[in-house]
């Protein structure tokens, strides 16, 4: 297991892209819930809009996915990339994602509650509110993101790192957090960070952060 001198252990990523697929490009209801898509490569996947719970991606690569107001709940997205993801709401609750890279683009709200993430990273994305309460999120990297809001209420974080990602808000009751690592990531703007209790700060954060520190524990600064 990989650990910073810390003592932190860094998340696990395994991805290995996958290969020898298939080229296709699904034309309007040619997906249907409870589908399972497996060994593709699709430029762009629109399911915006769509009802689509229990829906399976399994070792595909996606250049863009359109996935504004789709019923994604149940979703099982595995061992797959997607290039750009597009969602100004993203419904993907009780969703499980596993060995997963997304390399790009917005989400407005991200309702993931109760979902898992198992080995997954997110690059270069921006995210207006994201939704973990009740997730399990184990080996999970947010790379060179913007979080405005995160929310991990009752959420269980395992090896999770924020590398060069900038985090406006966190907050949450009864989180569960294990070598979580914000060294890296940029905190200087940030309002509230109540829900991540015990992640691991570097020693220049921690003067950036002591007005908030000390107003979270109601000392007065004078």
């Amino acid at each position: 297991m990989a650990r910073t001198p810390s003592g932190t252990a860094a998340p696990r990523i395994t991805l290995t892209e996958p290969g020898d697929l298939t080229d296709w490009q699904p034309a309007p209801g040619d997906v249907l819930s409870g589908d399972r898509i497996d060994g593709r490569r699709i430029g762009t996947l629109d399911l915006a809009g769509q009802r689509l719970p229990d829906l399976e991606v399994e070792e595909c690569v996606i250049d863009v996915l359109h996935a504004d107001d789709a019923d994604l709940r149940g979703l099982r997205l595995h061992d797959s990339v997607v290039e750009t993801l597009d969602a100004p709401v993203l419904r993907a609750s009780s969703s499980t994602w596993r060995e997963v890279r997304v390399g790009g683009g917005r989400v407005g709200s991200a309702e993931l509650y109760d979902a898992g993430l198992n080995g997954v990273e997110f690059i270069g994305m921006k995210f207006g509110f994201v939704n973990l309460r009740g997730a399990r999120v184990t080996d999970v990297v947010f790379r060179d993101c913007v979080i405005d809001e995160l929310d991990i209420a009752d959420a269980r974080l395992l090896r999770v790192s924020f590398e060069g990602t900038r985090i406006r808000a966190a907050e949450g009751s009864n989180t569960r957090i294990e070598h979580v690592d914000l060294r890296s990531a940029d905190l200087d703007r940030v309002e509230r960070l109540e829900g991540l209790r015990g992640a691991t700060i570097a020693s220049d954060q921690l003067f950036t952060l002591a007005p908030l520190l000390a107003a979270q524990a109601g000392y007065r600064v004078d």
